[in-house]
């Protein structure tokens, strides 16, 4: 097919397909989506090999955000049943670290629930990086606390954050059909701060909340002008109790081609499979980790994910390796500008945003059935809740 193998040449050479390129890729038929796994597998293995990062999110506060964003479990009038709980003291949040960075993550991403940190919550956060960082030599610590005001994420750079994360999730065009409380360009705003702060910027999408095709190549390319070090894809898992529970546009084969999509728009960033890989990619999980090289590992922020030694298990059958603490993330000359995984300032990207998205119900993998989910209906037996791990006194599934 004349279209991926252009689109091949141009990831090689990091080039930015057209938008009319990356819009064809979209429309291929399941037919040919092996055809657009094997094209974007080669532009994924040759920036990042056959490795696999493994992220380990900790919910550092849970629910009763003040946000409106469709998708969340944690917005504000959720109905879901979730977990619900202030912050965390730092030894708390470091003992659930811990279970992650056991398995083999490479990075802990830090969530709290709310519009935006205040500077006091600054403070404890700076305290629960140092907590994670004293005892864990290497690792990587992402932040995820919402909007940001003047001075924050300079702060939590000092405090040793190596990145920070904050989604577009949707497109410009589309944003406030999603959330009223804050805009499009808020979210932007942040990012920049993040990048102008030094830390690692890591900004990422939602997909399956009933956006056109255009509307996931308009924030695909916005995201590559911001040019962050990672981007996570999150498939929307409509959670029983948000105003998006009805929504079921995701079939297996339509995540493949967004991740191909993203992966040729954006071939040399750390490309992460985020939440709702389990209940919408399912059995085709392995296929995916030839289009990403990041993902998370075990459970998310207010639902459960799949086994953790599941994804080890599925890493090592699909053929790739789980990257070590003591390689380098991204390419060499993105690393050399202090980037994701440059050992200078150890970045690199991680999840969603403060309200959720990232995590939103990445449910429990392989439930029959899952495959005849169609709009118009709850699918509650899809997902299910987090009852252990931060927040509770149940060990974390890792």
């Amino acid at each position: 097919m004349d279209l991926l193998n252009t689109l091949v040449d141009k990831g090689l050479r990091r080039e930015l397909p057209t938008r009319e390129e990356a819009l064809a890729v979209l429309a291929t038929s399941d037919d040919d989506v092996l055809d657009v796994v094997a094209a974007a597998g080669k532009v994924r293995r040759h920036w990042f090999g056959r490795r696999v990062k493994l992220n380990y999110l900790v919910n550092l506060k849970s629910g009763l955000c003040p946000e409106d964003c469709s998708y969340c479990s944690q917005r504000l009038g959720s109905q879901a049943d979730i977990l619900k709980y202030t912050w965390l003291k730092p030894e708390q949040a470091s003992q659930a670290a811990a279970a992650g960075l056991a398995g083999g993550a490479k990075r802990v991403c830090l969530v709290a629930s709310g519009r935006g940190p205040t500077d006091r919550d600054i403070d404890r956060v700076a305290g629960t990086i140092k907590a994670i960082k004293d005892g864990n030599e290497g690792v990587e610590v992402c932040a995820c606390l919402g909007l940001l005001s003047d001075g924050q994420a300079e702060r939590l750079r000092e405090a040793g954050a190596d990145a920070y994360n904050h989604n577009l999730n949707t497109s410009e065009s589309t944003y406030a059909d999603i959330t009223t409380t804050h805009t499009y360009a808020d979210r932007v705003d942040t990012v920049s701060k993040a990048h102008a702060a030094g830390l690692s910027a890591c900004s990422g999408l939602i997909a399956g909340m009933g956006e056109s095709d255009e509307d996931l190549v308009d924030v695909v390319f916005s995201l590559r002008e911001l040019d962050p070090d990672s981007v996570p894809v999150n498939f929307l898992i409509p959670m029983e109790g948000t105003p998006l529970a009805t929504e079921w546009h995701l079939t297996p084969q339509r995540c493949l081609r967004i991740l191909a999509m993203v992966r040729f728009v954006c071939p040399d960033v750390e490309v992460r499979i985020a939440g709702g890989r389990e209940v919408h990619l399912r059995t085709m999980q392995p296929l995916a980790l030839h289009l990403a090289n990041s993902i998370f590992l075990g459970d998310y922020l207010t639902s459960e994910g799949q086994a953790g030694r599941a994804d080890l298990e599925m890493i090592a059958d699909a053929g790739f390796e789980v990257e070590g603490t003591g390689e380098v993330t991204l390419p060499e000359h993105r690393a050399a500008g202090g980037g994701c995984g440059s050992h200078a300032g150890a970045g690199c990207g991680s999840h969603e945003e403060a309200g959720c998205g990232s995590h939103e119900g990445g449910g429990v993998c392989g439930t029959a059935g899952a495959a005849a989910a169609a709009p118009g209906g709850v699918r509650s037996d899809l997902v299910a809740v987090r009852r252990r791990g931060a927040g509770t006194d149940l060990a974390p599934n890792a």
